[in-house]
């Protein structure tokens, strides 16, 4: 019987008709209902689906316009015998496949030496905690904007138009990046200045393919985005790999000679640095004197948190020294995979001759899609909303970090990005801290990948905030934190071992009314506690986003109590206090070190 190789799933969201369409093309396809054979009448199928039998009419009379099935008068429907025409003859399933035994392997001869590590596993969404960057939950995609766009592009005019275009990308599209995203940087370029590509990695891979061979000396930041890397090395390129600091890529003699600078100016791959003004003139510069051309990856341009953003590096550039590479917003990318190259005419025209060899173009109705969603303001208003909502998931994560793991960990004092680069205790191990994490539903990001030579710092890891939910991030960082301390709590001084006089309660009242303390926050800033004596507690930071926030302090069985009306989450936390010179220590009620200020005054 014919239904039952019919499965009907009401939880899906695709309708009954989709469903009951696509199971009878896929039986008539790999043979299930054999060819000729007849079909079940639309009111005799649509009671054994239990469905109505418009469904069915409407399904047999779309596989009748596409010559799946055939009706004859007075006789009924049949799988059509002609559907079969153009394939292979089907072989005797029933014989044994024979084992191939040559191996091509000694053939290649572009082969890529892939490192092994990944950023994930495959099945992270499985994970309770993913704090993965570059993967996204579905919940953020902007499924109605993209589907109207979608449908626009699609309508019969618009495929007369970009159906035509051969060869060419969509003029309306670099029209809508010229316009629309480029002047966000700062860049100012004509049409024949954009070529549209399938994805940052395919702009990565033709600019290389234009200027690096063997003869090619090119730096890259270390660490550094190691898909670029293991490129640059597959075209034989010589490899300075230039050291970044909180500023940005370093800019010293170490660059002299070399041909090619590859950087990731607005938050440094994986680091999240932005490179400061200073530096992006520096590099100018030196590219300037040492005719150098320099690769600008702008992929993550979007995620300036803290204070405007800087400019690109092609905005700035008199000379056209600068290549800039970047893309709509990474979680459009896993769909859409539109990139795009802006440089001077001559570089893009070639550009172009070479992206003819591996495509003609990217796909133009996805073009057309991506220019009306730029055009209808859907990108603008969605990028808002991205914004707001990583915004939103990077403060509670450097929240949390610093709530949890404050005398543990530095995160450095980065402006935004949607990844920490997070340096532990010097005896953590960042592979084993990642493997236990993963028991426990947490995913964090190893970083051996991103540097060059196994000479890496093993206590360091990477937190996105992309692919988890903003009310999972604190519980996550707690899980962590506690992990952590596990780990590391052999190193760590106790209170019954500490250097220093544990203080009295009688010692606490007396040094503790009208002190100010002073600390440093995870993320790389000041932070002041002033103790007044009516048991009021102010609190202020330093850097750009200056935060304060007020509470209250008490003496409590030999403790010091601290709430905060914001910070901390607002909870109560009682600490034993150990003084050493001028150094205030902090232990919890377990005798667990918690945290190391400085007494500035009493």
């Amino acid at each position: 019987m014919i239904s039952r190789l019919i499965h009907i799933d009401h939880t899906l969201d695709e309708s009954l008709q989709h469903q009951i369409r696509r199971a009878l093309v896929e039986g008539i396809l790999v043979g299930s209902f054999a060819l000729g054979s007849k079909l079940p009448s639309s009111r005799l199928l649509a009671k054994q689906l239990e469905v109505s039998r418009n469904t069915v009419v409407l399904v047999y009379q779309a596989l009748l316009d596409e010559g799946f099935i055939v009706s004859r008068e007075r006789s009924g429907i049949y799988v059509s015998e002609e559907i079969s025409q153009g394939r292979v003859q089907q072989f005797d399933s029933s014989l044994a496949i024979q084992p191939k035994t040559t191996n091509n392997a000694h053939r290649f001869k572009g082969a890529l030496a892939t490192t092994n590590a990944t950023a994930s596993p495959a099945n992270w969404r499985q994970f309770t905690y993913p704090f993965i960057d570059g993967k996204f939950d579905s919940s953020l995609y902007p499924v109605s904007q993209w589907r109207e766009a979608t449908n626009r592009a699609n309508a019969t005019s618009e495929i007369y138009q970009w159906s035509a275009l051969h060869g060419e990308d969509d003029p309306m599209l670099l029209e809508q990046i010229r316009t629309k995203i480029l002047p966000r940087r700062g860049i100012q370029a004509s049409s024949d200045e954009i070529l549209i590509t399938v994805g940052t990695q395919q702009a990565l891979f033709l600019t290389s393919q234009l200027f690096v061979d063997k003869s090619v000396t090119v730096a890259i930041e270390e660490p550094g985005y190691p898909e670029m890397r293991e490129l640059l090395q597959q075209h034989g390129a010589q490899l300075v790999h230039q050291p970044v600091d909180d500023k940005g890529l370093v800019v010293d003699d170490r660059l002299n000679g070399c041909d090619i600078i590859y950087t990731t100016p607005s938050h440094q791959t994986p680091t999240s640095v932005t490179m400061s003004m200073t530096r992006r003139d520096e590099l100018l510069q030196k590219a300037h004197d040492q005719d150098m051309l320099i690769i600008e990856d702008d992929f993550e341009f979007e995620s300036n948190f803290l204070g405007q953003p800087h400019p690109a590096l092609r905005s700035l550039d008199n000379d056209n020294r600068v290549i800039y590479i970047s893309c709509l917003s990474k979680v459009l990318a896993s769909g859409v995979q539109i990139a795009f190259i802006v440089a001077e005419p001559e570089v893009i025209a070639e550009l172009k001759k070479l992206r003819k060899m591996m495509v003609r173009n990217p796909p133009l109705n996805n073009q057309r899609a991506v220019a009306y969603f730029l055009s209808l303001g859907f990108y603008d208003a969605y990028m808002m909303q991205l914004h707001k909502t990583f915004f939103d998931r990077w403060l509670t994560l450097r929240e949390a970090l610093n709530t949890y793991l404050p005398n543990c960990i530095d995160t450095g004092p980065i402006q935004g990005g949607t990844a920490y680069w997070i340096t532990g205790p010097e005896q953590l191990d960042g592979e084993y801290l990642r493997e236990k994490a993963a028991e426990l539903g947490i995913l964090i990001e190893p970083v051996k990948r991103y540097f060059a030579s196994d000479n890496y710092p093993e206590n360091c890891f990477r937190m996105g905030v992309t692919s988890i939910p903003q009310d999972k991030i604190r519980a996550g960082v707690s899980k962590l934190a506690e992990l952590i301390r596990q780990l590391t709590d052999e190193f760590e001084e106790k209170l019954t071992n500490a250097k220093g006089r544990l203080l009295t309660e009688e010692a606490l009242k007396q040094v503790l009314p009208g002190a100010r303390l002073q600390c440093q926050m995870v993320y790389g800033v000041p932070c002041i506690i002033e103790l007044l004596g009516d048991g009021t507690m102010l609190g202020r930071t330093g850097g750009k986003d200056k935060e304060t926030d007020r509470g209250r302090w008490w003496i409590e069985n030999g403790m010091y109590y601290r709430q905060w009306d914001l910070w901390g989450y607002g909870e109560t936390k009682g600490f034993y206090v150990i003084m050493d010179d001028d150094q205030m220590k902090w232990f919890d009620r377990h005798y667990c070190f918690v945290r190391q200020l400085e007494l500035k005054g009493y």
